[in-house]
């Protein structure tokens, strides 16, 4: 299962599994089912109504359909019907939400990758891009992911409190590098008790930061986490 990671606005790095071939097949039959079930019901309305074989009843059959996945994933979130059924969606690879312009460069480049080639150089392109990209994906910067965020279990969680105060504001000395090194080791050594390690954790962030204290280590290294986690979103009282 290929993964990617995306840091947010907000400086928070999300892991998430890319769509699959597989996936994204099926999420396209799906919206060809739509297509069908469109035509087939505005089809009959137009006979009914004696516009079966005029233009007019031709533009109002196939515009929708033609704009169909430029007008979902604009107002649903980078999602189709198809795509929601799969539990996927569009998102950049920059970590910022995707604007009107990369809906529409994956929408223009859908001539190529899915019409012009009925789908092979969107399947092969997906299948050999390490982010699960087509050739529309990559001229918006973009990929299609599965909606969870992959669960990591290499590192100590952090959750946010509010109106959470930060005891040391020193942590404004270190680096995401920094705290993300300091949580995956602080993972190890509580899952191997190695209270050597928790030392030389604690002794090296203090350090940097200039820290004194007498907590003990895993408390202080676990406040330190939280108080970066807190101090990077702004959510705080220093």
């Amino acid at each position: 299962m290929n993964t990617i990671k995306i840091r947010t606005t907000q400086n928070v790095e999300l892991e998430y599994a890319v769509a699959s071939v597989g996936d994204r097949i099926l999420a396209h039959l799906i919206d060809f089912a739509v297509y069908f079930m469109w035509m087939l019901i505005t089809g009959l309305a137009l006979n009914g109504l004696g516009l079966g074989d005029n233009v007019v009843g031709f533009i109002i059959m196939a515009l929708p359909v033609l704009f169909y996945h430029l007008i979902c994933e604009i107002f649903m979130n980078g999602q189709s019907i198809g795509k929601m059924a799969r539990d996927i969606r569009v998102v950049k690879l920059s970590g910022e939400a995707p604007t009107i312009g990369d809906y529409l460069l994956r929408w223009v480049f859908r001539l190529i990758d899915i019409a012009a080639s009925t789908g092979l150089i969107a399947i092969v392109t997906i299948a050999v891009s390490n982010k699960g990209q087509r050739l529309g994906d990559m001229a918006a910067g973009t990929s299609v992911i599965r909606k969870q965020a992959v669960r990591r279990k290499d590192h100590i969680s952090v959750s946010t409190e509010d109106g959470y105060q930060i005891r040391f504001p020193e942590v404004n000395l270190l680096t995401d590098k920094d705290v993300a090194l300091v949580r995956k080791l602080l993972y190890k050594a509580k899952q191997y008790n190695n209270y050597e390690l928790l030392e030389k954790i604690s002794q090296r962030v203090k350090e940097v930061t200039g820290i004194q204290t007498e907590m003990a280590e895993w408390d202080f290294l676990q406040t330190v986490v939280k108080d970066y986690h807190h101090y990077t979103h702004g959510d705080v009282q220093v």
